[in-house]
């Protein structure tokens, strides 16, 4: 046999293996709830702080965070003080990524 000719060798016959079908996730906005600390500076924008609590793990001892978010305001209708629902959206500008959805009420 030449060193050109190759042995041939019966294969074995492989199993097809499919992958299972992605399914796409439709995944919900993030809806947050805070004060607004400042209205009126800028156009269109409110500024959101949120206030959360968390647990320490190992020490069991909580304590609090809080986060401000630039919150997009289309009518102007929020001031300064006043408690808001925002929702996560498509970004507005570099730092404004939500839409604030309405006012809370205190009961």
């Amino acid at each position: 046999m030449k060193k050109t000719e190759k042995k041939s060798t019966p294969k074995a016959a492989k199993a097809k293996v499919t992958a299972p079908v992605a399914t796409a996730k439709v995944s919900q906005p993030k809806v947050f709830q805070g004060e607004v600390v400042a209205a009126g500076k800028m156009a269109k924008t409110i500024t959101v702080q949120v206030d959360r609590t968390r647990m320490n793990e190992k020490y069991s001892k909580r304590y609090g965070l809080s986060s401000t978010f630039h919150v997009h305001d289309e009518k102007g209708e929020f001031k300064t003080g006043d408690t808001v629902r925002f929702v996560e959206t498509r970004p507005y500008s570099r730092t404004k990524r939500w839409r604030a959805t309405g006012k809370v009420t205190k009961a």
